[in-house]
């Protein structure tokens, strides 16, 4: 049996998580500014030496959703949470004289360089940052994950194995994460190609992400940078295409991006997460012989679309 600490656990991935170990009989404990009632132990970040000290594992999944509109404000914050979360992980786990062994920290697929011609793996993806024809708020972005990771880098834990985890989106049947909103789409006929549909689309099922999560915690050989995505991206039009199918409709409106622009101003997010091409490939699992159980979209889609019913219930 596991004790696994979840800094940020109180979100849909870490409830996703949560779940997992909880129905695998290993101890869950949850560190979180504002604790609350839940299946188990939620405790203030005060006690994160506490609950370190002789733990098997640190997930780490602190960060303000990005969500939202790039205001000054939200910028500070989406960037603050993340990097503050990493320095005093750090500390904590030095204060232990038992520390974990090892610390699965989040960090995203965003971080690739906007591109249609190869895939982004661990080896050979090429780093967005210094991009400078795409939009500023796309750089933005790429600023936030390579601030990300050089915190985590900078931290020296010689008695704890370190993962960084560049995470496509993760799309499962309960409310809280991407796929209610895109499902709700494709099922009201708004589920056409977004933009010219030609970006690609990093994904994961939300069952194949949490057994690479068990999988990086079981195999201690395995550190640095890991990409956990499915192994075949695709075009936005063939995803949303796959998605009509999986969901019974045939038809979609398309939404060029000038129109998601504007909705993605009216509804406070930014349109950077539909049109940015994230193309990653996961390299480094499957030479560790990970296997998928959806490594295709359209199985994929067909699981979660049977599965979802909108009330939030996980199957």
């Amino acid at each position: 049996m596991f004790k696994i600490v979840l800094p940020g656990g109180s979100g849909h991935l870490g409830s996703l998580l949560a779940h997992h170990f909880q129905r695998s009989g290993d101890e869950v404990v949850i560190l979180s500014r504002t604790p609350r009632p839940a299946p188990w132990p939620m405790v203030r970040w005060e006690r994160a030496a506490q609950e370190l000290e002789g733990a098997d594992a640190v997930i780490n999944l602190v960060g303000r959703s990005v969500d939202c509109r790039y205001n000054e404000r939200n910028r500070r914050e989406i960037l603050t949470s993340r990097v503050d979360s990493v320095h005093a992980l750090g500390d904590a786990i030095r204060q232990c004289s038992t520390p974990p062994r090892v610390w699965l920290q989040s960090s995203t697929a965003t971080i690739y360089q906007h591109r249609y011609d190869a895939p982004n793996d661990e080896h050979t993806g090429i780093l967005g940052g210094d991009e400078r024809d795409v939009p500023e708020t796309w750089r933005f972005s790429i600023d936030v994950a390579t601030a990300w990771e050089r915190a985590f880098d900078a931290q020296v834990t010689p008695a704890t194995r370190k993962v960084t985890m560049r995470t496509a989106v993760v799309l499962d049947a309960s409310q809280g994460g991407a796929f209610s909103p895109l499902v709700k789409l494709v099922r009201t006929g708004l589920g056409g190609r977004q933009g010219d549909g030609r970006q690609f689309v990093s994904w994961i099922h939300g069952d194949d992400f949490v057994r690479a999560i068990r999988f990086l915690l079981e195999r201690d050989d395995l550190s640095g940078i890991v990409n956990v995505a499915a192994p075949h991206p695709l075009p936005n039009a063939a995803f949303m295409r796959g998605f009509r199918e999986a969901c019974g409709r045939r038809l979609g409106l398309p939404a060029p991006a000038w129109l998601l622009a504007l909705g993605a101003f009216f509804v406070r997010t930014e349109s950077e997460l539909l049109l940015k091409s994230r193309r990653v490939v996961p390299a480094r699992l499957m030479e560790a012989g990970f296997t998928f159980d959806y490594p295709e979209w359209s199985e994929a889609a067909r699981n979660l679309c049977s599965r979802w019913r909108g009330d939030g219930v996980r199957y």
